[in-house]
């Protein structure tokens, strides 16, 4: 029980730093997003290491931890981008199926899920498929556009769900500390690459430090929440990010989408649903 709460928990923190993060992304670039949460991140989940961390990590796990930090912010910033380009509704809703990647992986571990997981995994996809169907047709290159990535943010996003979990047994706290180093020694070089312009507006600086400030927090509470109970419905429990991100979309921004695409938002939401029922 305590493991879905946590998990609950991490999906209201993930579900903040994605919307900040994205709309954030639609006046700067996302790499340049992600060079001010995500350093700031990683001082957060030194701290909180240091204050709360007493095992350490070995060798192995330690490299687990920074390789996942790497992949997600690589998928953070496949993310951002889309919801700079398309719906922040439809973006959300395909990155939930983030969770389909340890779904598959319990299935080639020899898992054996109920029917209504799998029902679940068929439902969530047919949603998606529905609602990325961009009906204006203006909008609809950057519709595609924004669709392929968030496919690739949510692939990210699962094998980071994977990762995650083979590290944080042994200390959870450190586990995230060393995904952020590995996620920021990728950005530092993207960003001697690129050199994305680092002028940020004053009024920009909250919400860039919300997101990295909620970023931790949801990292923190899935590690540990992944020590308390199952992968498989922890996972499906905090991928319901998508749902925060959402509703903060439609009261915030005053999102609308077509019909078909509501219903197909409604339909993969529901699959995830089906799919934590089916694992549980």
């Amino acid at each position: 029980m305590l493991g879905v709460l946590l998990g609950l928990l991490s999906s209201v923190a993930w579900g903040v730093s994605d919307f900040l993060g994205g709309l954030q992304a639609r006046r700067i670039s996302a790499l340049s997003v992600l060079l001010v949460s995500q350093p700031f991140g990683l001082l957060l989940a030194f701290g909180v290491a240091l204050a709360a961390g007493d095992k350490g990590l070995p060798a192995r796990e330690a490299a687990i931890a920074a390789g996942a930090g790497a992949i997600v912010v690589v998928a953070l910033g496949a993310f951002y981008r889309a919801m700079a380009l398309g719906s922040v509704s439809v973006v959300a809703t395909i990155g939930a199926l983030g969770i389909l990647v340890p779904f598959i992986g319990g299935l080639a571990q020899g898992e054996s899920p109920a029917a209504i997981a799998v029902a679940g995994a068929s439902v969530a996809i047919a949603g998606v498929l529905l609602a990325s169907r961009e009906p204006d047709p203006e909008w609809r290159a950057a519709g595609r556009a924004a669709v392929g990535l968030a496919a690739f943010a949510a692939l990210g996003f699962g094998t980071f769900f994977l990762m995650l979990d083979a590290a944080a047994e042994h200390d959870p706290a450190w586990t995230i500390a060393a995904a952020r180093t590995g996620g920021v020694f990728i950005l530092l070089v993207a960003a001697l690459i690129v050199r994305p312009s680092m002028q940020i507006p004053r009024d920009m600086w909250p919400a860039l430090l919300a997101v990295g400030t909620c970023d931790v927090l949801a990292n923190t509470l899935f590690a540990v929440a992944t020590t308390h109970g199952l992968l498989a419905l922890v996972g499906v429990v905090a991928s319901l990010y998508s749902a925060v991100t959402v509703l903060l979309a439609r009261f915030v921004l005053g999102e609308r989408l077509a019909r078909a695409q509501q219903a197909g938002v409604v339909l993969a939401l529901a699959g995830v649903a089906l799919i934590a029922a089916g694992v549980a």
